[in-house]
């Protein structure tokens, strides 16, 4: 974040801004030879968008690992359940239907779609496994998921192949992930969704690690697999939809990172979430450094850059994964 901040096409002097950095520190007093539009750049423009990727990064990780568990599944990502294909209609049908009202209809209606998509397939998955029988009800659950997805797509596809051209443009831009328009604001409005869900996920890391073993053994042990189901999977539904509101749809950040996170910490969950947390924040942070300075003074889409470096470090993690190892 550090290096994120002294990084950008404004040219600011790398000890002035680490002086005027200290400076906002309780109790440490540093002079700075910043002018006021350095500040102002510093503060207003590159500063809160370090934040804001921090915290996307780091809930989008989170909600991967928290989803891997609750499927017991490696490959799962934080864009299940319909969640960012939900947010992709909502962002749609903000941006032709409501585009009047400006680019602020976007973010809530992302974040409502991201919401009601991973409700529509909660809620499907639910009554098709009660209706089935169909094992512990995670296949029915993902299928479910995976099922609202197309559908939601589909419904996008729709209403872009009857929208203008440049109502078009802008939803691709969206969908591919930018954090340019960064601003305090929208790290105040993310950050109760965000405190709520990382502190109900990291509180079921335990649990997480006894749904590993399998629903038969967490009842025996006194716990009801449906019920912490339920919890974290909501809780990781809503970082995610809080992350994709004010980001886009940033792809590889739920699956690359907990991976790196169970090399550094083992595989249980009470060590994967926070170092998942971390890890996310760290590596969407780099990404949109590496997106705003490569092209210099042009930015490249954040999913881009993630896709770039996530495609290439998701095939060597199955081929590390070989013979059901994670």
């Amino acid at each position: 974040m550090l290096v994120s901040a002294l990084v950008g096409a404004a040219d600011l002097n790398p000890l002035d801004t680490v002086a005027a950095l200290a400076d906002k520190i309780p109790f440490v007093h540093l002079p700075s030879g910043l002018s006021p539009l350095d500040r102002a750049v510093l503060f207003q423009i590159r500063l809160p968008r370090v934040v804001l990727c921090a915290l996307v990064g780091g809930l989008l990780s989170m909600a991967g690992a928290g989803y891997q568990g609750v499927f017991r599944n490696p490959l799962v990502d934080s864009g299940l359940l319909g969640a960012s294909a939900g947010a992709g209609l909502g962002a749609t049908l903000a941006i032709v239907y409501f585009g009047a009202v400006g680019p602020g209809a976007i973010p809530p209606a992302a974040f409502l779609g991201s919401l009601g998509g991973v409700a529509v397939a909660y809620l499907t998955g639910a009554a098709a496994s009660r209706r089935t029988g169909f094992g512990d009800g995670v296949a029915t659950l993902l299928l479910a998921g995976i099922a609202v997805g197309f559908f939601f797509t589909a419904v996008q596809t729709l209403v872009l192949q009857r929208s203008a051209e440049q109502d078009v443009q802008t939803v691709y831009n969206w969908l591919l992930g930018s954090l340019s328009g960064a601003t305090w604001q929208q790290v105040v409005s993310i950050l109760p969704y965000a405190t709520v869900s990382i502190v109900v996920v990291l509180l079921h890391g335990r649990h997480l690690d006894v749904l590993a073993v399998g629903d038969e053994e967490a009842r025996a042990l006194g716990m009801r697999p449906a019920t912490v189901r339920l919890i974290v999977v909501a809780a990781c539904a809503l970082a995610t939809a809080s992350a994709v509101a004010f980001s886009g749809l940033i792809g590889f950040v739920g699956i690359i990172v907990p991976h790196m996170a169970r090399r550094l910490g083992g595989p249980g969950y009470r060590s994967v979430l926070p170092l998942s947390l971390l890890g996310g924040a760290g590596f969407l942070v780099l990404a949109d450094t590496l997106a705003r300075t490569v092209l210099s003074p042009a930015e490249l889409p954040i999913g881009v850059v993630t896709a770039v470096v996530g495609a290439p470090a998701f095939v060597w993690i199955l081929r590390s994964t070989q013979g059901g190892r994670t």
